[in-house]
């Protein structure tokens, strides 16, 4: 488990990291990111207190001098969620997410039976931003604390075909995390061990983060507003116009992602409608097939029955005569 392959002779990469959470409300996204971190930055679950309702980015420096980045965000992906709302908060994770995303965190917990809809948020998640988002991808299964590696790998080896799926797509990368733990070597080994698969993920893929158009607008708007910031040999008044031209362009690139996200995740909506039928239109058909087996059985049995019935009413009868012709002669 865990995924990590890469040559023995790979170096450690220098770069600062940006990871995303993503998952359904109460399956620990929150609590993970505060276990990367080593610090309550999110509120979750275990607080008692209100849950993720906008994406949130928390920073620190890992003990190899590379800073770590993890946004929080809310259910993005759920059913539940409107093209709308969810469009909006994906525009601010890629806001705060402007250098790229090396690796999207696929939060799930372990104690919970994965279904068609967590399936089909990965699905979502493909559509959405394309093929190569899964060469990012990694699974990170919550609840350590009651399931153990052992149980979690048997667990996976006898999941359903769905499941099994997901895993292969991500090419193993699978992570368990205990974010009740108060022990710090389970802590340290934990985080240890998902920075290894992160890095795995950087690595293949050149070291590069990913990124898309959205993405790419964003950074170039976040150039801008660098340059202006850090201009030299410019008036105060002449700053204050860039500024302004800057903060018009950028509202209007905004608005303009926003409506893209918006009018992919009513395409994806779209087509995982059009998949869901599908699929229980399929379910449908093999209920009716084996409804219409089962009642063809049972007709074939009352036949049999009828036939064995009929054989021992002949039966009794054959009897009946020969004893009549017994006590004649």
């Amino acid at each position: 488990m865990g995924g990590s392959n890469y040559d023995d002779d790979w170096v450690l990469p220098s770069a600062d990291i940006t990871v995303v959470l993503v998952g359904k409300l109460g399956y620990g996204k929150s609590a993970t990111g505060n276990s990367i971190l080593g610090r309550e930055a999110f509120v979750s679950e275990y607080s008692h207190a209100s849950v993720t309702n906008t994406c949130q980015m928390g920073s620190t420096m890992l003990t190899d001098g590379r800073t770590i980045n993890v946004i929080d965000t809310p259910g993005l992906f759920d059913m539940t969620v409107t093209p709308e709302d969810a469009g909006k908060e994906i525009v601010k994770c890629m806001n705060m997410a402007k250098d790229g995303i090396h690796a999207v965190l696929m939060v799930f917990s372990a104690t919970s039976r994965f279904s068609r809809e967590d399936s089909s948020t990965i699905e979502t998640i493909k559509v959405f931003f394309g093929e190569k988002i899964v060469d990012h991808l990694v699974l990170v299964f919550t609840y350590g604390d009651l399931v153990g590696e052992n149980l979690l790998k048997n667990m996976l080896s006898n999941a359903p075909d769905y499941l099994q799926k997901v895993v292969q797509l991500c090419k193993n990368r699978v992570v368990l995390f205990d974010n009740k733990t108060k022990d710090p070597r389970i802590r340290t080994k934990q985080l240890e061990t998902l920075l290894d698969v992160v890095d795995s993920v950087s690595a293949n893929n050149g070291g590069n983060p990913f990124t898309d158009q959205m993405l790419t607008r964003l950074k170039e708007v976040h150039d801008r507003e660098k340059e202006v910031h850090d201009a030299l040999g410019y008036s105060e008044d002449q700053i204050s116009e860039l500024k302004k031209e800057i903060h018009r362009t950028r509202d209007e690139q905004l608005a303009n992602i926003t409506a893209m996200v918006e009018e992919k995740l009513n395409i994806t909506v779209e087509k995982l409608q059009v998949q869901l039928m599908e699929e229980q239109n399929a379910r449908l058909e093999a209920e009716r097939v084996a409804a219409e087996a089962r009642l063809k059985s049972d007709e074939e049995i009352r036949k049999l029955k009828e036939r064995l019935e009929k054989a021992q009413e002949e039966n009794e009868e054959f009897r009946r005569l020969a004893a009549n012709k017994c006590a004649i002669l």
